[in-house]
């Protein structure tokens, strides 16, 4: 558990070691939601392809063939979910 406290202003420093297990980074949204029992969820917003276009692009770097993506696409999901083909 992690303790965080609300300033004057609204305001909430969510600590380190929540961050982290979130995996956010400064800018990043995260989405709160207010449940039946009055507790708050707070869930990371996926970033959209126009956040992150042309992040990966590095001059002189050679293109990957989109075959190549897919089964590296394909084998994560695989490890990371588990699943059989």
């Amino acid at each position: 558990m992690a303790l965080a406290t609300v300033t004057t202003k609204g305001q909430v420093t969510i600590p380190k070691n929540i961050r982290e297990v979130l995996k956010l980074h400064p800018g990043d949204k995260i989405e709160i939601t207010v449940t039946a029992e009055r507790e708050a969820v707070i869930r990371p917003v996926s970033k959209t392809v126009d956040d992150v276009f042309c992040r990966l692009h590095k001059p002189g770097r050679e293109a990957v063939p989109l075959e190549a993506i897919n089964e590296a696409v394909k084998s994560r999901m695989k490890d990371r979910f588990r699943c059989r083909e």
